[in-house]
């Protein structure tokens, strides 16, 4: 009936409730269960006339007499009432322990109803409890199987997909296997052809080689044929233009000009505006006039952007007027020009705004430049007034006041001792913003001078003072004390201790180059503080003859060893080979060592740097080097400047050796090798034909057969020095001038075979030093070639036929 009623429709509930209908159907059962009659059906018609009956007796009476008492036990007769009592009070005496006659109150009843109610509900609850949690166990076990299936079937999917995708993988790696393969096989073919094609280039020219040595030395050849003859055809015109753009490039001025005269296709690439933004008239600085440069000029104005006139002693005004109308000029040498006046200066200055490069070194400039530049150099980034002295005081306050140069990078001002303190003070006002500063050859420089000047400078990065006699450690510690320096030079210095190291390791943690020679108070402790130096690039420690093994040792074993490119340490003469050792060991990127006059390395210590593959420069002047350690010297297969000057175990063997490895070799000096012949220059011809300059200076061995050899092969010789070598004669030039077109400095010094008339017969080459006089007594040697015997040696002799 509850939970009927609680679905009901409301008029229906009101009914219910307004008529007591629950209260009477719970009389009628309570009646039908406890009497229990015959016929259920008749005591129910019965009852129910029996409350019709009182109903109808209610409605009679008064509204507020109206009271119909219904009770439970209503339709139980009195005695089942009191057979209930009787069962009852047993019951609860049973449960209770009551005495017999004992009547409990009606309160107990209640109370035992109640809790006999809660235990039934209690019992209910955990009956129902227990029934959830078995319908959520199971629900749980139908959860893990369903993520069991669900991942079983996933993961079975994912594998078909797996197998079905590895299986077009290895499909694709076969196939792609085939295709490298395929395609390895025709590189390999396109590859072997090109070997066999060059090595077939390089046989047939080996061979020709070979037979022109071979004809050679049995006199077959005729002087006045031409060596290997150049073909007629132009190949310039037959070339790409970028090509041949590339080619004209490397020409001068005085060659551009006459390749414009060959033809009209060599007039077009030669006029072409790219070739003329460039333009250096050093080379031809003796022949050139003021006309041909200012027609020059005059013509390519608008591509000029660098120009070089340095030597240039023949311009004038014609010339600068030229430059002036240069407006897209931007680097501009008038070093060594000796008709420079600083009315030149003022107009070029003036009109070419865009300058921003400018060395006027070794030139007569006065105050006035200097307020030129103060006046129209607003751009200007770099200056150099090296070893120009007619400046004063008076023009580099100029610079403090005016407007120019405040943008100054770079300043040189080498070799010009005028300058006092209070003229390097107005270069520290009016050029503050300096970078790089270069003070070379200054005799009078001091440290008051340095302090004056770099108290104004908080960019500076490069400094050098070659040649500055008179600076100590305070300056050096004026200098690098809250700044960036990452460069330092300093050469010709003994006020130069190892405290200015001990600063510059603390304040300059960049450094990356060091230059500090010939300062005779650098010792191992100096070094020491350099090995926290994590950046250095190059190390110049020349003529630092305090410094031995153990300052090599701890430097080597700092953080910058790894990263040194370049190492010096010339005539330092207490190192030996365990230097050398770790220089190999630490070094992996090394790639110019000098090592001149080190007179403690022995051959087995120089034998080890063979295992330094990188190297492109090694100077070995003085040394001991000996036949075995050149061979060695040839695993070096990269080297292109290579000095053996003065070595006296140097022989024709070992040079083979080196010479047949190294076919890279631009630059050669043997000078003074007294052992060197005729041999070993045939295997230098044949093996090293890029070689560009040589120097054999002092060998009487070297004959004409050496420069037939050199004339015939190597034909990018620029630079020969045959100083001293006695047995050369006329005959050399006409090998030189067939071979050798590209020469352009000849020294044949003490030649006293060579004559005066042939020499001045030479006009190809644009340098040549010469004099017929006998060779000087240091070189060992007499006119003749016959080695010269000192009087300790005369003495040596004359004792041991007594002995």
């Amino acid at each position: 009936m509850v939970v009927f009623l609680q679905f009901a429709d409301p008029e229906l509930k009101h009914y219910i409730k307004s008529h007591s209908l629950p209260q009477i159907h719970e009389a009628l059962l309570i009646g039908l269960f406890i009497q229990c009659p015959d016929d259920p059906l008749l005591f129910l018609e019965e009852k129910i006339k029996e409350l019709q009956n009182q109903m109808k007796y209610q409605r009679l009476l008064p509204t507020k007499e109206r009271h119909l008492e219904l009770n439970w036990d209503m339709f139980i007769t009195d005695e089942f009432k009191q057979r209930m009592a009787k069962t009852i009070g047993s019951y609860l005496s049973y449960l209770f322990d009551l005495e017999s006659g004992e009547v409990l109150a009606p309160e107990l009843y209640e109370r035992a109803y109640f809790f006999h109610s809660y235990s039934l509900l209690r019992k209910c609850f955990c009956g129902w409890q227990l029934y959830i949690r078995s319908i959520k166990r199971r629900r749980m076990k139908m959860l893990q199987y369903a993520i069991k299936a669900e991942h079983f079937y996933r993961t079975n999917k994912l594998k078909r997909a797996f197998d079905a995708w590895m299986t077009w993988v290895l499909f694709q790696k076969r196939r792609q296997a085939l295709a490298v393969k395929h395609l390895q096989h025709v590189s390999d073919q396109l590859l072997c052809k090109i070997i066999l094609k060059e090595w077939s280039t390089l046989a047939r020219d080996t061979r020709s080689t070979r037979e022109y040595f071979e004809r050679l030395e049995r006199g077959e050849l005729d002087d006045e044929t031409d060596i290997h003859l150049a073909g007629v055809e132009d190949i310039i015109f037959l070339l790409p233009w970028p090509a041949a753009l590339k080619v004209f490039s490397y020409l001068d001025v005085r060659d551009l000009v006459r390749c414009a005269q060959v033809c009209q296709f060599w007039k077009v690439v030669a006029q072409t505006s790219s070739l003329w933004s460039k333009v250096n008239f050093f080379p031809v600085r003796k022949r050139v006039q003021d006309t041909d440069v200012a027609n020059i000029l005059r013509n390519y104005r608008t591509f000029v952007i660098h120009l070089s006139l340095r030597g240039c002693n023949n311009i004038g005004w014609g010339t600068f007027k030229s430059i002036s109308d240069c407006r897209n000029l931007q680097d501009l040498n008038l070093s060594q020009c000796r008709s420079l006046t600083d009315e030149f200066v003022s107009m070029v200055v003036e009109m070419c705004t865009s300058l921003l490069y400018l060395n006027l070194s070794y030139t007569a400039i006065s105050d006035g430049t200097l307020r030129s530049l103060s006046k129209f150099g607003l751009n200007l980034q770099f200056l150099s007034l090296a070893y120009s002295k007619k400046f004063t005081n008076k023009g580099l306050n100029y610079l403090a006041t005016g407007k120019g140069c405040h943008k100054l990078v770079y300043l040189d001002i080498s070799g010009c001792t005028q300058i006092s303190v209070r003229g390097f003070k107005s270069f520290g006002v009016g050029c503050n913003e300096i970078q790089h500063l270069v003070i070379n050859d200054m005799a009078t420089l001091t440290n008051s001078c340095i302090t004056a000047m770099v108290t104004y400078y908080h960019n500076l990065t490069t400094i050098s003072f070659l040649a500055s006699p008179h600076i100590s450690d305070a300056a050096i510690k004026t200098l690098v004390q809250g700044r960036r320096i990452v460069k330092i030079k300093i050469e010709g210095n003994q006020h130069i201790s190892d405290a200015s190291f001990k600063v510059i390791s603390k304040s300059c943690p960049n450094l990356n180059h060091i230059y500090v020679s010939d300062c005779l108070r650098i010792t191992d402790n100096g070094l020491k503080f350099l090995s926290i130096l994590k950046n250095i690039t190059v190390l110049n420690l020349s003529d630092c003859i305090s410094l031995t093994d153990l300052g090599i040792r701890s430097f080597m074993d700092g953080s910058s060893a790894s990263k040194l490119r370049e190492i010096n340490l010339s005539n330092c003469i207490n190192i030996t080979d365990l230097s050398l050792l770790k220089i190999i060991q630490r070094c992996p990127s090394l790639l110019h060592l000098r090592l001149r006059y080190c007179g403690r390395l022995t051959d087995s210590g120089i034998e080890w740097l063979g295992n330094l593959p990188t190297l492109l420069t090694i100077d070995l002047t003085g040394t001991n080097i000996q036949e075995q350690g050149l061979g060695n010297l040839g695993h070096c297969t990269k080297i292109q400047e290579f000095i053996l000057a003065e070595c006296s175990g140097v022989t024709d063997i070992g040079l083979q050796k080196f010479y047949a490895k190294v076919i890279d070799l631009a630059y050669l000096d043997l000078s003074h090798c007294l052992l060197v012949t005729d041999l070993s220059t045939k295997t230098l011809a044949f093996c090293c034909r890029r070689l560009t300059s040589l120097n054999i200076a002092g060998c009487p061995k070297i004959t004409d057969l050496s420069i037939q050899y050199l004339a015939g092969v190597c034909h990018y010789m620029y630079s020969l020095d045959i100083s001293g070598c006695v047995s050369l004669t006329d005959s050399i030039f006409t090998f030189l001038k067939k071979g050798c077109k590209k020469l352009r400095i000849l020294k044949m010094l003490y030649c006293s075979n060579i004559t005066k008339e042939a020499v001045k017969a030479v006009t190809n080459v644009q340098h040549v030093e010469y004099n017929d006089e006998n060779p000087p007594i240091w070189f060992g040697y007499d006119n003749k070639g016959n080695e010269l015997v000192t009087t300790k040696q005369e003495d040596e002799k004359t004792k041991k036929p007594d002995q």
